[in-house]
């Protein structure tokens, strides 16, 4: 089956760049490349992979990442999507053990993906220093060691690095793009990929390398797109996507909220300085 790589960008130039630079190294090689533009126009100079690259223009405030992911998935021609964050490096088997994984089985098929800190890319890839270096997030599971392992919880989808049958992603109607900017049409498709039937595995060797970029802790600078994407998924789904954000807005005097209510109770906005503080140093990985 053929595959296409599908990856979704606003500024990033460098680590769009190493994505890039990934794919050429792999032992199976996507198809081709879709990049979805969330601006007015490709950046220029990217590095020749030997690889169809696509170009999609998606542009629009907020970032619309949810159309954004669909006009990849329409534009793209292979039968497998292996949908990649433009933070992500892939390592060397990652296109293949989805390849393998979707070429088995009906699903949608999640990746490992270790964390990296300021510094760790050079110029070229060396993926020994990458898992050396790389941290997994705390909250995920070990890999199986080896082919796939049926993850019952749809919620564990996360948009950084996973794969499954364009036919299927077409089939779910894709995004939600009533999510607008950052936040909850990751969720809102997993629930709903879920609620189809559709089974979510773990795949070995799909391990990917997220490039460090400033975190925000919490992130007080997507307020007000994760309180409207927050409040829409609840009113789709009747529960509370994004939650752990919203326990630390509720505890930083911002908002009025809890699981059982169903409406969030704006208190304040968080000011300048508030967003300023929240920017962690550049050895916090996570967020």
């Amino acid at each position: 089956m053929a595959i296409s790589a599908l990856t979704l960008v606003r500024g990033r130039e460098a680590h769009l760049c190493n994505l890039m630079k990934s794919l050429a190294l792999q032992t199976t090689r996507p198809d081709e490349l879709v990049i979805a533009w969330m601006q007015d126009a490709p950046h220029t100079g990217l590095p020749e992979i030997g690889i169809p690259v696509r170009h999609v223009l998606v542009p629009g405030d907020p970032m619309p990442l949810a159309g954004a992911r669909n006009r990849a998935a329409e534009a793209a021609h292979g039968e497998t999507l292996v949908f990649l964050d433009v933070d992500c490096i892939a390592g060397p088997d990652l296109v293949g053990a989805y390849g393998k994984a979707a070429a088995k089985r009906d699903g949608l098929f999640l990746g490992e993906v270790l964390y990296l800190p300021e510094g760790a890319v050079g110029e070229r890839i060396d993926y020994a220093a990458l898992d050396r270096i790389g941290q997994p997030h705390p909250s995920k599971p070990e890999m199986p060691p080896e082919g796939v392992r049926e993850e019952p919880n749809s919620g564990e989808l996360w948009g950084l690095s996973f794969a499954l049958a364009r036919e299927r992603y077409l089939a779910l109607g894709g995004m939600d793009e009533s999510f607008h900017g950052y936040g909850g049409e990751e969720t809102d498709f997993a629930a709903r990929a879920g609620a189809s039937g559709l089974r979510f595995y773990w795949t070995a060797g799909a391990r990917a390398y997220h490039q460090h970029h400033p975190v925000h802790v919490p992130p007080l600078h997507q307020f007000d797109h994760i309180l409207r994407n927050a409040q829409r998924f609840h009113e789709k789904h009747g529960r509370w996507c994004m939650d752990y954000w919203l326990g630390q807005f509720r505890d930083q005097g911002l908002i009025g909220w809890n699981e059982r209510e169903e409406r969030i109770e704006l208190r304040r906005r968080p000011d300048p300085d508030e967003i300023k503080r929240a920017l962690q140093p550049g050895e916090r990985l996570f967020s």
